[in-house]
């Protein structure tokens, strides 16, 4: 299992990472360096974060616990001030119109924790969950490499904007079904990596429907819930339980982080809700295995309860991501280039399919590989998100400053219009 080619790290969305590690942009030691374009990490408002650590880091050290409570043996259960915290930050994020009980929820060391512990908790070796495509590439390791649980696409396509259809579920279940293989749960993300969109309420309320029928469960990862440009235009899971007074929520389990919205990757936090009492035990059990340290948990507990600092931070910080977006998105049409119409996250999912010489992986891959070496920009291919039609790719806007994007913008453009050129002269 441990050199087993299930963990993924062979994909072209890991090769592209270490590509930049080996020539990264720099722009005064190497201008002309690999962009890294293929993190969906937010550093638009770490100033903010900065800010409010600088001014009460005092304050904090001093009315928190002491250096003795921190050090000693805490259990799993978490801090209650931290849970309480993350309840109430996870409430604010949806505008307040879902609540969130801190007894469910249930600490992991970031969201990728959180997925694979409740595949362990879901699902036994070779049973399968549906995953609607394009999927965030990690979920080939998280959900699969240690639980040996099968991944099954449901197929969505651009001829709706890649919204899931219940045709597509129907017919991914079928399939499995056929093989005599056991579908044990849907994981889906709202809003959507790759495709910083949100998933619309009808079909919510489809997918709720489907799994009840089915008898099976629903993973909501929602890590950009508070990344969506507007808290109206995402709809949580949550809120649509809350509408149908919790009807058949004992089958849903919603996973947070804080490592998008506050952009913390680092810190390793992340959170398991479960509307189910058996799924929130065994949980907190396992999760002994990933454990945040308590004063990573003290301080973000002592963050997240200002409530003056959160309201502000989630709104600048969502103004700044819809002007990245709109910056990317209007960049890219001046050199002819169009993306899906998004909403959320970190990224936007461009359209280069009228660059492949052929509408297959193989050629999506070698126009990858001429973006990765001739413009030096890593973003991610469509391929390594299982996406089912060739030439769309992931391009992240937020781990950069606007004059990193802006120069990765222009070597865009120059590139297309070196291809123009080169077009005319051949006809």
């Amino acid at each position: 299992m441990a050199v087993s080619e299930t963990h993924g790290e062979d994909s072209p969305y890991f090769a592209g990472w270490k590509a930049y590690d080996e020539n990264p942009y720099d722009e005064l030691c190497n201008p002309s360096g690999v962009i890294q374009m293929g993190l969906a990490e937010n550093q638009v408002s770490f100033d903010l974060l900065e800010q409010y650590l600088e001014k009460h880091s005092e304050e904090i050290t001093n009315n928190g616990s002491g250096f003795r409570e921190n050090a000693l043996f805490q259990d799993y259960h978490g801090l209650q001030s931290f849970r309480k915290a993350m309840a109430s930050f996870m409430e604010q994020i949806r505008g307040g119109r879902a609540k969130f009980d801190p007894d469910r929820v249930v600490i992991t060391a970031g969201a990728t924790a959180a997925n694979e512990l409740l595949t362990f908790i879901l699902a036994d070796p070779a049973d399968a969950l549906l995953v609607p495509t394009p999927y965030y590439p990690g979920f080939d390791r998280d959900l699969r490499w240690r639980t040996g649980v099968n991944i099954v696409p449901v197929r969505c396509d651009s001829s709706n904007n890649f919204e899931i259809t219940l045709e597509a579920l129907e017919s991914a279940y079928a399939d499995v079904e056929a093989k005599n293989i056991r579908v044990r749960g849907i994981l889906i993300t709202n809003p959507s990596n790759p495709l910083g969109a949100t998933i619309k309420k009808s079909i919510l309320e489809e997918i709720l429907q489907f799994v009840t029928r089915k008898n099976i469960h629903l993973i909501s990862d929602e890590i950009y819930s508070g990344s969506a440009f507007s808290s109206d235009e995402f709809i949580s899971i949550a809120e649509i339980l809350e509408a149908r007074n919790y009807k058949d929520s004992e089958r849903v389990h919603i996973v947070y982080s804080l490592s998008k919205d506050l952009g913390l990757p680092g810190f390793r936090v992340g959170t398991i809700y479960s509307y189910n009492d058996n799924v929130v035990t065994t949980a907190r059990r396992m999760s002994s295995f990933t454990l945040i340290s308590s004063q990573t948990q003290q301080l973000l507990a002592s963050m997240l309860s200002d409530r003056s600092f959160t309201e502000n931070y989630i709104r600048i910080n969502r103004e700044r991501l819809k002007r990245r977006y709109d910056l990317i998105i209007d960049g890219l049409r001046k050199s002819g280039i169009e993306c899906l119409k998004g909403n959320a996250g970190l990224f936007c999912w461009m359209n280069l399919s009228s660059l492949l010489e052929c509408p297959t992986k193989e050629h999506e891959l070698v126009l990858w590989k001429l973006i990765l070496q001739e413009l030096k920009l890593n973003i991610s291919p469509g391929s390594s998100c299982h996406c089912s039609e060739p030439g769309w790719f992931r391009v992240c806007f937020a781990n950069m400053s606007e004059k990193t994007l802006q120069i990765a913008l222009r070597r865009i453009h120059d590139f297309m219009e070196r291809r123009k050129s080169l077009n005319c002269t051949h006809s």
